[in-house]
């Protein structure tokens, strides 16, 4: 998993409430265990239409957003089902981050797992930052994990909080494979001690 220190990057605005996971990734979608080329079906249903053409009203289409870094959304994103398809989904489109009043629990958990940073921030600061994203290409944030910081185009600060152990596990880029890996060599000085205990294991 990638390292997440500081981010940098335009803000796409997703002012909708309650987008679910069939939303973020259609059903279509799942049948795959990759975690790359997802990025394809990201809001699918929304960004192309029914002859497979780009809907040019969808943010993600329009030129400022084709690079989005950010995602600033409505309340309650990622409600719904469990799939761990929309985080992979939203990072292989190149979303590292995103920002909303509050998240469905289990992609919040899901996100984390997979590198992507999601930030709780209050109602009056949500509206600021989709005033920032609004501005497109003209207007970017930066993430800033260690500091706990979103800075605005103007310079504005805004804090968040962070559980301690997740903060770390993003700083250095540790997944649930990474971390058991950092106790690899006592996991092998177990093993050694039982084969040569138990040799007939």
């Amino acid at each position: 998993m990638d390292k997440f220190t500081v981010l940098e990057g335009v803000a796409a605005p997703l002012r909708v409430v309650n987008v679910d996971t069939d939303m973020i990734i259609p059903k279509q979608y799942l049948k795959t265990i990759k975690r790359t080329g997802l990025g394809k079906g990201l809001f699918s249903e929304k960004r192309y239409n029914d002859d497979g053409s780009e809907n040019p009203d969808f943010m993600l289409n329009k030129p400022a957003y084709r690079n989005a870094k950010i995602l600033v959304a409505g309340d309650n994103f990622g409600c719904g089902s469990s799939r761990e398809h929309a985080p992979w989904a939203l990072l292989d489109f190149g979303i590292r981050c995103v920002i909303s009043t509050s998240f469905g629990d289990i992609f919040y958990n899901n996100s984390f797992k997979n590198g992507i940073l999601p930030i709780r921030v209050t109602p009056e600061e949500l509206e600021k930052l989709f005033e920032d994203a609004d501005r497109g290409a003209n207007a970017t944030l930066t993430i800033d994990l260690e500091k706990q910081e979103i800075r605005g185009p103007d310079g504005g600060v805004i804090k968040f909080e962070i559980d301690a152990f997740r903060k770390h596990c993003l700083l250095n880029g540790l997944d649930d494979i990474g971390l058991t890996m950092v106790k690899k060599s006592k996991i092998d000085t177990f093993e050694n001690s039982v084969k040569a205990q138990r040799p007939w294991f």
